[in-house]
């Protein structure tokens, strides 16, 4: 272990891999995409076979403490956080932009949060209507790594239309969480239409 008691990058990711196996299931599928000037991010592909869903993880983004990347030393207690999609039957297409938000702290120092909307500007997948998503609470426990590191929270990113981005702007995603119930909107639909709350509401 580093002195200071921080872990190793290498380490952290090691221990979310394994966690992430032992939550959603043996022998993901995996592919890696990599950024000018970040680390590789990783994206594995859990399926569901009795159910059709399919689980998009990221893997890299925990390697490093969230916060102002330009940071000579970042502070290694900062929060860390790790990215899951799941839609029904999965797309092509997905990896390379679950691995764009997943690289967001790194590249722009953005802070990964419950609540939290994240757009991309362009569709999520080849042909979609999200361009977009919202963070929720985890689905599976944190993962602790030890030293004086932050556990890492893996986030749900549930993808979001435009309208759906505006009006989590104006009114915070727990609106839109209430009004996707309200309406029974399946959120891993992959084709699933849009809600339009109406500003009013």
């Amino acid at each position: 272990m580093p002195a200071g008691g921080s872990v190793d990058p290498s380490a952290v990711l090691a221990a979310v891999r394994e966690h992430l196996v032992t939550h959603l299931g043996p022998d993901p599928q995996e592919a890696s995409v990599t950024f000018l000037g970040a680390a590789p991010i990783r994206v594995l592909r859990f399926v569901e076979v009795e159910t059709g869903l399919v689980r998009y993880a990221s893997l890299g983004c925990s390697a490093e403490p969230m916060g102002d990347p330009s940071a000579l030393v970042p502070d290694p207690t900062a929060p860390r956080a790790e990215l899951s999609l799941v839609l029904r039957g999965g797309v092509d297409g997905l990896v390379r932009a679950l691995a764009v938000l997943a690289a967001a702290p790194a590249v722009e120092g953005l802070v990964l949060t419950e609540g939290a909307l994240v757009d991309l500007g362009e569709p999520l997948w080849p042909g979609a209507a999200f361009t977009a998503v919202v963070l929720r609470a985890p689905e599976i426990p944190d993962v602790e790594v030890g030293g004086d590191a932050a556990p890492v929270r893996v986030f749900r990113a549930v993808p979001v239309t435009h309208t759906e981005a505006a009006w989590v702007r104006l009114k915070g995603a727990a609106e839109l969480e209430e009004a996707w119930s309200e309406a029974g909107i399946d959120v891993t639909d992959p084709a699933r239409r849009a809600v339009n709350p109406g500003l009013t509401r």
